[in-house]
């Protein structure tokens, strides 16, 4: 595994998160996180983060958002008009993290949106999980990982949540924990594996579900079915050696139904109208499918798809995929037939890497961000839609250098997004790594 200095090479001194909140005529949600630049040099960065004017929240509308400021590919489209963004911070970032950041995929429910962040310290990490309301444009600190483990000191402690957040049936929002540093999940730390979480905002009570459903392993991407209460997850060696497994976890029983070796790389297909699940450990290997219905180990079946990131089912019975950093590939897996298309490529610049893929409720239009390992202000951050109708782009916005200018702040990097139409808050929540300057 590659390090943050790979694809960060400004000093790790400090990361950050913080949030917009944009109108379209619908509502965007972005989380973003940072990698500082050398500071200024006689200068310090302060926490907790506070924004120039010391309000709790920055409310902007520019046409720069609408400016591209590189060459975008033959036919992008861009929108014709700006949006109006709300821009706060995390709560929880009182000192420099080792860094502070966002991953996996996130949640807007019941009008409400819950993510994650995290610091990578290590030993003993740290993430929390947070509620933002749209009505007061606040958010509050929901769960926080390192008090509900509550381990010695020098025990490892996870420093992310990089797995989506799902809520069942039940009412209970779920999530899995993993690693900050990659080098601190053994022995030496008293490492036994990571943590299935659930959270119930109604009774705001929070529980360890269980510890290592795969023994000595991280849990860096999962999907709950919210019907049958299953929590389908594709782990990482502790050892950085070992296969990746998947595992398929009855939460009513509270056990594992199976765990197999060579799991997904990075992310599920969730089939909720046949409740089947399908992965690759790499990008067009064996495609692979778990029934809960007949209760087997997975099979392979035919066919081929990238698969980095996913959306859920639509109404007319299709999956969108897009493929890992490099390729940007965008697919369509129908899971009444399992016949899988290539319907485009998600890139409007320089930059390939999408790690959060959503589409609307009516299954015609899908929401991204390229760059999610840095290099999204290459391409000035643009959030994209894709019409799966037309195969046309559009950006709907640009972020960077609006938000340089402004508060000092570059958006590298999307690692999550999620578009939700219902309530009185229609909205899109975009995550960021971007660096602080």
């Amino acid at each position: 595994m590659k390090s943050l200095q790979h694809f960060f090479p400004a000093p790790l001194k400090s990361c950050l998160a913080f949030l917009l909140t944009a109108w379209f005529p619908i509502t965007l949600v972005a989380a973003l996180s940072f990698v500082p630049d050398t500071p200024v040099a006689g200068a310090e960065l302060s926490f907790p983060p506070r924004l120039p004017d010391g309000k709790s929240v920055a409310t902007d509308s520019s046409a720069v958002f609408l400016k591209p400021t590189s060459k975008l590919q033959d036919g992008v489209e861009i929108a014709k008009t700006a949006p109006t963004i709300d821009f706060l911070y995390y709560p929880e970032q009182t000192y420099p993290g080792k860094p502070w950041s966002v991953w996996g995929d996130s949640l807007a429910v019941g009008g409400k949106y819950y993510t994650a962040t995290g610091d990578h310290e290590k030993p003993q990490g740290n993430a929390f999980v947070y509620e933002y309301n749209p009505d007061t444009k606040a958010l509050r600190t929901i769960v926080d990982i390192t008090k509900l483990l509550g381990m010695p000191a020098g025990h490892y402690v996870p420093g992310k949540i990089h797995s989506r957040i799902d809520m069942g049936s039940d009412g209970w929002l779920y999530f899995g924990t993993h690693r900050g540093g990659t080098r601190v999940t053994t022995d030496e730390f008293h490492y036994k594996g990571d943590w299935i979480v659930r959270h119930n905002p109604e009774t705001e009570k929070t529980e360890i579900v269980t510890k290592g459903p795969v023994p000595k392993h991280c849990i860096p991407n999962s999907i709950l079915d919210p019907d049958r209460l299953i929590f389908y997850g594709g782990t990482a060696a502790g050892n950085r050696t070992d296969p990746d497994h998947f595992f398929a976890y009855d939460i009513r029983k509270r056990q594992v139904l199976h765990s197999v070796p060579n799991g997904p790389y990075r992310y599920l297909i969730f089939a909720r109208s046949t409740g089947r699940i399908y992965y690759v450990a790499k990008d067009e290997g064996p495609l692979m499918r778990y029934d809960p219905a007949d209760g087997k180990p997975p099979t392979q079946i035919p066919g081929k798809i990238g698969m980095r990131s996913a959306t859920k089912e639509t109404p007319d019975g299709y999956v969108y995929t897009v493929s890992t950093r490099g390729d940007a590939t965008l697919w369509r897996f129908n899971t009444k037939t399992e016949k899988i298309d290539r319907i485009g490529n998600a890139a409007v610049g320089s930059q390939t890497y999408i790690t959060s893929l959503d589409v609307d409720p009516t299954g015609r239009f899908l929401y991204y961000v390229c760059g999610a390992h840095g290099g999204s202000q290459r391409d000035g951050t643009p959030i994209v839609q894709f019409d799966v109708q037309t195969r046309k782009k559009k950006v709907l916005a640009f972020l960077h250098p609006f938000y340089q200018k402004k508060v000092r702040l570059h958006s590298l990097g999307n690692f999550r997004f999620f578009d939700q139409r219902e309530g009185r808050h229609p909205v899109r929540h975009v995550e960021w790594k971007p660096r602080r300057c």
